[in-house]
């Protein structure tokens, strides 16, 4: 066990964020996602929440500050809705992690965030349930 890193976080996803770099995105991918058929890396993380896990990684792992959206979400298909308590619930999560609410997530149109998720550094399979639950974040530079 090591102090400030929640136990949540894998010794597998812990490496994943060590070694990632500056602008390398990672998937925290719902339940439904087909992540061994997108992803180099693909870690577990069945039974935790995408909010969970936000939680823990970003305390660790800073967002892009020079993109305009350093979290990119699923957009609905047409024809289909967003449930809004979604977003929310992962805002909720990015404000205890003490990162500015207000940080923009785009939304990517499905196929378009298919061939996004191959060129992750990682995919983390969660136990995610929510329908367009899906959340890429963009790795920023630590604060020296």
């Amino acid at each position: 066990m090591l102090n400030g890193i929640s136990p949540l976080i894998s010794p597998e996803l812990l490496n994943a964020l060590y070694r990632m770099g500056h602008g390398d995105e990672i998937l925290l991918a719902d339940a439904h996602f087909p992540g061994d058929s997108f992803g180099q890396r693909v870690i577990r993380a069945d039974g935790l929440s995408i909010p969970q896990l936000l939680e823990a990684i970003l305390p660790l792992m800073p967002l892009d500050p020079y993109v305009d959206a350093p979290l990119a979400m699923m957009a609905a298909v047409p024809g289909d809705s967003l449930d809004p308590t979604v977003e929310e619930a992962y805002r909720k999560a990015i404000g205890k992690a003490g990162v500015d609410l207000k940080v923009n997530i785009e939304r990517v149109e499905r196929f378009a965030f298919y061939d996004r998720a191959k060129t992750n550094y990682a995919v983390v399979m969660t136990g995610e349930m929510a329908k367009y639950g899906n959340l890429i974040l963009k790795k920023g530079l630590a604060n020296i």
